[in-house]
């Protein structure tokens, strides 16, 4: 096992990467965790988040949408919009918008994917867990790879990277790829693919560690992303078509700092990021061939994350801690305008008004009008946290507590500009004109405080085996905040409102939503035998939520979405996970997470949902993999390797009321591959038996929509390796 700048290490096969927040062997302690090998990770095509998750218990993430919609499940937590459940970092950096969590990565080193409350070490929105991606480091590989990859649906991706040492201990990569695809889905309105894309990322690594105890790298990343996406089929007609434009473009800057100092007991590190995205969001927003009407939500976010770490060095007996302090500023400007259309005025307002009134039916003044919104939020916050550990024989006792103050905060500027007429229905005369002007200003403020304690036990029965037996309780929450995409609907009730009919919206009560907390209890283990050829993990969990937050269609509204906190939750559940490899040329691998998710405590005022399942989080989760090389000619650097899987999820219910659902499915993916010193081909197939199955189902203006997984895809992957 390598040694690390401050003396604690992480072995993870043929990678050692320097722990900064966890202890010296993820398998030693009290989580749930499952990590991603670099081997793992190339054999199965895992170059983002999305694709590792496939492999980790009780973790789900859907495709669907576009990668602004980077959904997390885990246990039966998570939610569609706003903020994640679930933390993600890259290369220590954390990442501190949902929106930014789905991108491309080349050369990942290994994935860490920790499951449960992580907020006491990675602080907010880490209620479900958190993924650690690292990429390759320029200190422990040096050399050129590229990547070209062809598969079916027109889709391409090409990447290469550099990795070289610029002195005894310092290191430099640079990296850079590109990603087409002409999409799947074809719009029946256009007959143009509607989830086509193109991505381009690059990524610039320096990386040193000195002698003297001095660790220091940094990260540069730029990603530039433009898609269709949002292939939303009406089930009422069973086609998709929408006769307005549906994109999703993006570009994000993110540097990461980070800096260790060693000393003779303890170390010091410090994390530092500036992340920046900007974005834009436009939707033809009913789905439909009618002209209803479009929203556009084009978005800037500048954002500074610092996070200071004393710890001691792991001494294996005795007592050890941690100590920490953080901070973060972001600060977002939104423009979100909403245009309605001839069809949208007609049957959402004229035929309204004149329902009620028939004797003096109304006329709008033009054939579209546009409901603005601007806002900008500036949030922040700090976080004191600390962590003991006292090991004492078999036994070992964690206990920590994090104290997290933030501030949200949103200045909204909503106005329309428009009119109509009033007719006299016996004599068609003009009757009165009204013009609406409405020009709203306003600042909504929250203040959030958390304490989320930890403790543990965990008991290692045998000496000099590698077996832990751990009981974990943790609390965690998930940040509160504000639905800007609820004042296109304020404004429009605003409207309909000083027309006599429709509901007012108090924006204090529609607009803003608290924090989802949860306490977590947790019995596992992780386990070794045949001399670590067989590794297995297995837990139960309960997880008691309070303040859950939903993602709803509020009363009266016809256009959009809004978070709520809908009462409590309980999820019950298991997990297992199995890899055996009986031979340095066979890996067979099973994990399974099932979870019970239902609602203790939720009533929306007109329905009772108590004991209904929580929509959206899967009951059951599968991933299953056999992988099997052959030695040419008994040549060990060249190979011949099959290898076959099994990802399966389901049931999903769509609904609180648990009426619509998606059955429990699977896909079958295979490959083979031919491996040269230095290059390697393979042949690979997902969803090989052309399974049907739904990633998203959803209701607007009283139409049933919902999102067909992807087909069968054949596609060939060359690897080049020049060390």
């Amino acid at each position: 096992m390598a040694q690390g700048a401050d003396g604690d290490t992480l072995s993870l096969g043929e990678v050692t990467v320097t722990a900064i927040k966890q202890g010296s062997d993820l398998r030693n302690q009290a989580a749930a965790v499952s990590v991603i090998e670099r081997k793992d990770a190339e054999r199965n095509r895992v170059v983002s988040v999305r694709g590792g998750s496939d492999m980790v218990p009780n973790v789900f993430i859907p495709d669907y949408g576009s990668r602004m919609t980077s959904t997390i499940y885990v246990r039966g937590i998570g939610t569609r919009i706003d903020q994640p459940a679930v933390g993600l970092t890259i290369d220590n950096v954390p990442v501190m918008t949902k929106e930014n969590y789905d991108f491309d990565l080349i050369d990942i080193s290994h994935m860490e994917v920790l499951r449960g409350p992580q907020n006491t070490l990675y602080g907010r929105n880490t209620l479900g867990g958190v993924m650690n991606v690292y990429t390759l480091s320029p200190l422990n590989y040096q050399g050129t790879r590229a990547t070209i990859e062809g598969a079916s649906h027109g889709t391409w991706r090409v990447g290469a990277s550099h990795y070289r040492l610029l002195g005894e201990n310092l290191g430099m990569s640079l990296s850079a790829q590109y990603n087409s695809t002409q999409g799947e889905f074809t719009n029946l309105h256009n007959d143009k693919r509607c989830d086509w894309e193109r991505l381009f990322s690059t990524r610039a690594k320096l990386e040193w560690l000195s002698a003297s105890g001095w660790y220091a790298a940094n990260v540069l990343s730029i990603v530039a992303s433009r898609q269709g996406g949002y292939p939303y089929e009406w089930v009422e007609t069973g086609r998709l078509a929408y006769n307005d434009t549906c994109f999703y473009r993006r570009t994000s800057i993110t540097d990461g700092l980070t800096v260790r100092k060693s000393f003779d007991r303890f170390s010091l590190s410090s994390i530092t990021s500036y992340q920046y995205i900007d974005d834009n969001m436009t939707l033809d927003q009913d789905f439909t061939e009618h002209d209803y009407f479009t929203l556009t939500q084009k978005r800037r976010e500048h954002a500074v994350t610092q996070d200071l770490i004393a710890r001691s060095h792991d001494q294996g007996q005795g007592y050890d801690w941690l100590v920490g302090a953080s901070g973060f500023y972001r600060r977002y400007c939104m423009d979100a305008p909403v245009t309605f259309y001839d069809y949208g005025i007609e049957q959402l307002i004229e035929n309204h008004i004149n329902d009620v009134n028939p004797y003096y039916p109304i006329a709008w003044d033009t054939r579209s009008f546009v409901l603005g919104s601007h806002f900008t939020s500036p949030n922040w916050g700090a976080a004191l946290y600390h962590e003991s550990t006292y090991r004492w024989g078999q036994w070992t006792v964690q206990a920590g507590m994090r104290l997290e103050y933030e501030h949200a905060c949103l200045n909204y500027h909503s106005e329309t500009h428009t009119g109509y007429s009033i007719y006299n229905a016996a004599t068609g005369a003009l009757f009165a004109h009204e013009a609406v002007d409405i020009d709203e200003n306003g600042t909504l403020d929250k203040d959030f405080f958390e304490i989320l304690p930890n403790v543990s036990l965990t008991w290692h029965p045998w000496e000099g085996k590698k077996h832990t037996i751990y009981l974990a309780a943790a609390r965690g929450s998930k940040a509160g905040g504000f639905n800007t995409q609820m004042f296109s609907d304020v404004l429009q009730q605003r409207l309909m409102g000083m027309m006599g009919i429709g509901q007012q919206y108090d924006v204090d009560q529609m607009v803003g939503y608290n924090p989802e907390k949860a306490w977590n209890y947790e019995l596992g283990g992780h386990f070794e035998c045949w001399q670590g050829r067989v590794q297995s993990d297995m837990d139960i969990f309960f997880m008691d939520c309070r303040d859950r937050q939903l993602t709803v269609f509020p009363p009266g509204t016809i256009t959009g979405r809004m978070m709520t906190n809908a009462g409590k939750t309980h999820s019950l559940g298991a997990e297992f996970a199995m890899t055996v490899t009986p031979s340095e040329l066979t890996r067979l691998s099973l994990s399974y997470g099932y979870t019970h998710a239902k609602f203790k405590d939720y009533n929306d005022g007109k329905n009772d949902y108590d004991g209904k399942r929580v929509p959206y989080a899967p009951s059951h989760t599968l991933f299953a993999e056999a992988a099997h090389s052959i030695r040419v000619n008994g040549d060990r650097a060249k190979l011949l390797s099959l290898a076959a899987n099994v990802r399966a999820v389901g049931d999903i219910y769509w609904d609180e009321a648990n009426t619509q659902q998606q059955p429990f499915y699977a896909l079958l993916g295979a490959s083979v591959t031919w491996q040269q010193p230095r290059y390697s081909v393979q042949l690979w197939g997902r969803n090989l038996t052309g399974t049907s199955y739904k990633t998203f189902y959803f209701v607007s203006i009283q139409h049933i929509f919902l999102q067909r997984g992807h087909g069968r895809q054949l596609g060939i992957t060359l690897r080049l390796s020049l060390d």
